[in-house]
């Protein structure tokens, strides 16, 4: 890959950049922001950057400052400059959604941002380990991103695998008051339930050791919803116990939760249709296909 790095300080910037046929770029730590296309072509996108650069609880630690941009192919024409009049997309959420910044892990989080053009800055302040509770209670996390939420932005807020032994009574408890918080601010909250692990018993469904059904509490208490419990078994059934596998990290790491680069991208693909069915965010912020 080619790189490209700016000394820039925390915020959001406007990205313009002509690739050549079949160059795809990533920014930050590993967020997708144009696949690759056969043609060449000019593409606009918006970039929040932050500290830390990947996992907000600084699980692999703080990275590096500024903007950096990887191309996998050739480029031209490269700018960047401040941005305005962007909508902010926040994740709220655990290691599936993170910004994971060493591969084979890749969150759906880091694969959402290949959707949007210019003007939707995607602010990942997910981490790994974290709980609905944890979320809230660790000031890196719901403390540093709540003075960032404003009117106007869309907040997704995916818990429930590391909810392990709370109860549903707790549960509802803690997303209920991420929920109004958000509202607080003059922004939307959309609960997403969490992807099922590709075994599906009660454990690859939420039904935690407390005997809460999780996603079914998200059912109750959203008044958006992105169902990607239901979506993702949906899926993983088709698939097969086989298949599936490629949704996962069952190969590399014998790992039945995280996902893979190529299920990271599926999955951030179902998010993002159901997204946009909400009709939440000014269509001409998406893409209407990778190319665009």
């Amino acid at each position: 890959m080619i790189t490209r790095s700016f000394d820039l300080p925390p915020g959001h910037y406007d990205v313009t950049v002509r690739l050549g046929g079949g160059s795809a770029v990533f920014a930050q730590a590993r967020r997708l922001m144009v696949a690759p296309c056969p043609e060449a072509g000019t593409h606009g996108f918006t970039v929040n950057v932050r500290h830390p650069e990947g996992q907000q609880n600084a699980f692999h630690g703080h990275g590096r400052h500024g903007l950096h941009l990887a191309f996998t192919g050739s480029f031209s024409e490269l700018e960047v400059a401040p941005a305005a009049g962007h909508v902010r997309l926040f994740l709220a959420g655990d290691s599936t959604v993170t910004d994971q910044e060493h591969a084979p892990f890749t969150g759906w989080g880091q694969r959402l941002t290949r959707h949007f053009g210019r003007g939707v800055s995607v602010v990942n302040h997910s981490g790994s380990g974290e709980s609905a509770a944890s979320f809230l209670a660790k000031p890196e996390l719901w403390a540093a991103m709540e003075p960032q939420v404003r009117p106007g932005d869309v907040v997704l807020v995916q818990f429930g695998h590391n909810d392990k032994r709370t109860t549903a009574r707790s549960f509802r408890a803690s997303l209920t008051e991420i929920v109004r918080n958000v509202q607080d601010r003059g922004a939307t909250p959309v609960l997403v339930t969490p992807m099922v692990r590709r075994g599906l018993g009660p454990a690859g469904l939420h039904v935690n050791e407390a005997g809460a059904d999780l996603p079914a509490v998200m059912r109750e208490l959203a008044e958006r919803l992105i169902d990607l419990t239901r979506l993702s078994r949906e899926l993983v059934e088709e698939l097969g116990p086989d298949a599936s596998q490629d949704l996962y990290l069952t190969r590399e790491e014998a790992d039945d939760t995280h996902t893979s680069d190529y299920g990271a991208t599926v999955f951030a693909d179902l998010v993002a249709a159901e997204l946009r069915s909400l009709d939440l965010m000014a269509t001409p912020h998406w893409k209407v296909s990778p190319c665009d």
